[in-house]
C-alpha cells in the first residue's frame, strides 16, 4: 500500500532524525533544504551534504516502553529492499520529518525491531495514520521516521503505537525476558508553526563526501543507540572484523544469557557503525566456527536483545578454543532505511573471518 494512500488530504508531522540523504538511484535532488548529492560517493560511511537540528515533541510511557518524538525539516532518505537502496524524495506537500525513539526505561537501551506506527490528528480529526520506517542516521543512530504532510500551524496529537518485539523474531534474554511482549501506545501533543520549524538549526558541510561521520545529537532525556564499547561487553572480546563498513565485534561468554535453554559457551556478535558506534540491526547473519579442518558449528545467529550485551547476533556453541576461526556471512544486509551518509554503506557485505 502507498504510504500516502490513507489520507492524502491531510498528512502529518511524523518523521526521522536530523540529517539528510538522497538515494542511490538518483544522483541529484534539489530543494530549499537539500543540496545536490556529492558525486562518486564512497561505498562506505561518509559526511553528508548538510546536518539539521530537531525539535522535541515530547516523551511518554507506552506499556514496557519509553517513547519520544521529535521533528525537523522534511528530507530525503533511502529505503532498503533486500540489497538495494531506493530514494524517498521530498514532496512539495511535506511539512516535517517526524522521528520516534523507543527505549527500555530501566536500562536506557534503545529497542529496535518493535514495529512502530503513528496516528497524527489535529483538533480531534485524523490527519494521517501509517507505519513509519526503522532508520539509521548519523546524528540519531537507530530510530523510526518519515516525512509527513500537515494541515498548517496549530496543535497536533501524535499517537505512537509500539509493537511487540518477539513478534518480529527477536529473542529477549536476561531481565528482558517476558518483557516487550505486548503492543502499547502513548499520545503526545505539541504546537507546530512553520515559522518555528524554519528556525531549526541547519548547516552545510565543507567535507561532504569524505569518509567519516558527524557527531551524534546530544539529547538530555533521550538515549541514543550506541553499542557497548569492547571493554563494556560481557565475556571476552576475541576479535573484530569489518564488512560493508560495519564493524562486527565478537565476544565469547562462558554460558548463555538467562532465558536460553542450552548448555555451552555463547558466541555474541555486536554489529555497529564506524565512528559513532551505533547498533546495526535487522540483518541476517550466519556463522561457521572451525577448528583446523573440522567444522564445529554452522548456523544463523539469532537476533537478540539483552540488557548487558545490548542488541546483538548470538548462538550457543559447545566450546570456543584459542585459534578457532569464525567465518561470518551476511545473508541479508540490514533492512533499515538510511539517511544521507549511510545509504552507500552496509549493503555489499562480503564474508569475513575472525581468528578467535
Amino acid at each position: 500500500m502507498n504510504r500516502r494512500s490513507l489520507l492524502r488530504a491531510g498528512a502529518g508531522l511524523v518523521g526521522t532524525a536530523g540529517l539528510a540523504g538522497c538515494g542511490l538511484l538518483e544522483t541529484e535532488q534539489r530543494s530549499v533544504r537539500s543540496p545536490p548529492l556529492v558525486e562518486n560517493r564512497p561505498s562506505a560511511v561518509y559526511y553528508p551534504t548538510h546536518v539539521e537540528g530537531m525539535e522535541m515533541i515530547g516523551m511518554g510511557t507506552a506499556g514496557d516502553y519509553k517513547v519520544a518524538a521529535m521533528y525537523s525539516y522534511p528530507h530525503r532518505f533511502w529505503n532498503v529492499d533486500v540489497t538495494e537502496a531506493n530514494i524517498t524524495k521530498i514532496q512539495s506537500e511535506d511539512m516535517v520529518h517526524l522521528m520516534a525513539t523507543v527505549w527500555d526505561p530501566e536500562t536506557g537501551i534503545v529497542l529496535p525491531e518493535t514495529g512502530l506506527s503513528v496516528v497524527l490528528s489535529k483538533g480531534g480529526s485524523l490527519v494521517s495514520e501509517e507505519a513509519i520506517y526503522p532508520m539509521l542516521s548519523q546524528p540519531m543512530g537507530f530510530h523510526y521516521g518519515a516525512n509527513f504532510e500537515g494541515e498548517g500551524d496549530g496543535t497536533y496529537a501524535v499517537e505512537v503505537d509500539v509493537g511487540a518485539i518477539p513478534n518480529n523474531g527477536v529473542r529477549t534474554t536476561g531481565s528482558f525476558q517476558d518483557r516487550f511482549t505486548e503492543p502499547s501506545s502513548a499520545t503526545l501533543e505539541f504546537e507546530y508553526s512553520e515559522k518555528a520549524r524554519n528556525e531549526i538549526a541547519y548547516r552545510t558541510l565543507d567535507n561532504a563526501g569524505d569518509e567519516g561521520a558527524v557527531d551524534p545529537h546530544e539529547m538530555k532525556m533521550v538515549p541514543n543507540s550506541t553499542a557497548p564499547t569492547k571493554s563494556e561487553l560481557p565475556g571476552e572480546v576475541r576479535g573484530t572484523a569489518t564488512t560493508g563498513d560495519a564493524e562486527l565485534v565478537v565476544s565469547v561468554l562462558e554460558s548463555p544469557p538467562a532465558g536460553i535453554e542450552q548448555s555451552g559457551q555463547y558466541l555474541a556478535v555486536s554489529a555497529r557503525t564506524p565512528y559513532n558506534r551505533m547498533i546495526v540491526p535487522a540483518m541476517s547473519l550466519a556463522g561457521t566456527l572451525s577448528r583446523g579442518s573440522t567444522e564445529v558449528f554452522s548456523d544463523t545467529l539469532t537476533r537478540t536483545l539483552d540488557p548487558n550485551l545490548n542488541y546483538h547476533y548470538g548462538a550457543v556453541v559447545d566450546s570456543v578454543e584459542s585459534g578457532d576461526t569464525l567465518s561470518l556471512q551476511v545473508q541479508t544486509p540490514p533492512q533499515v532505511a538510511r539517511h544521507e551518509g549511510y545509504e552507500t554503506a552496509f549493503l555489499e557485505m562480503p564474508d569475513v573471518e575472525v581468528t578467535l
